[in-house]
């Protein structure tokens, strides 16, 4: 089995049984329900303890157990650039804003970038009475580029300079 046939499976007892993500993740539990969700998707892996949990809620073999406890090749979106409305606004967004988002980044920081591995994010949903908003909030460590072979005073990382 492919960690895309266990995807598709997952995806088929959720829709099957009428379950939620949010009932998923609070019967998971023990991290962070966004990587639930993107584990469940195919894009993270889930802790042993995790993973043995989901594996009792969706009646999995030991076999596709151990696959969601492994590490997975990253990046599910099958075409650049995406095609399906909501996940192209999310590129849009990063046309649009990448690089001003680079420029505040490193004047704020230094030279370096966000990591997507040390990472949080938390997603809510914002009521407003011309229409519900969708609240995402990302953060990520910094990370400074290392300025190897450095001499003469030049700084080791890239962090701002005083």
């Amino acid at each position: 089995m492919k960690r895309e046939d266990l995807t598709e499976k997952l995806l088929d007892i959720k829709r099957e049984k009428g379950w939620t993500w949010r009932y998923i993740q609070e019967e998971i539990g023990g991290i962070s329900p966004i990587l639930i969700t993107a584990a469940c998707m195919g894009q993270m892996k889930l802790p042993k303890a995790q993973a043995k949990k989901a594996a009792e809620l969706f009646g999995l073999s030991q076999a596709e157990e151990r696959m969601l406890n492994e590490a997975p090749y990253r990046g599910s979106i099958p075409q650049m650039p995406p095609t399906d409305p909501l996940i192209y606004r999310f590129y849009e967004l990063v046309m649009v804003y990448g690089t001003t988002w680079k420029e505040l980044i490193q004047e704020e920081f230094g030279d370096g970038i966000m990591s997507a591995i040390d990472f949080n994010m938390t997603m809510e949903r914002e009521p407003n009475n011309k229409g519900d908003r969708v609240k995402m909030n990302l953060s990520g460590k910094f990370l400074p580029y290392k300025y190897y072979g450095n001499e003469e005073g030049v700084p080791e990382y890239g962090f701002k300079e005083p």
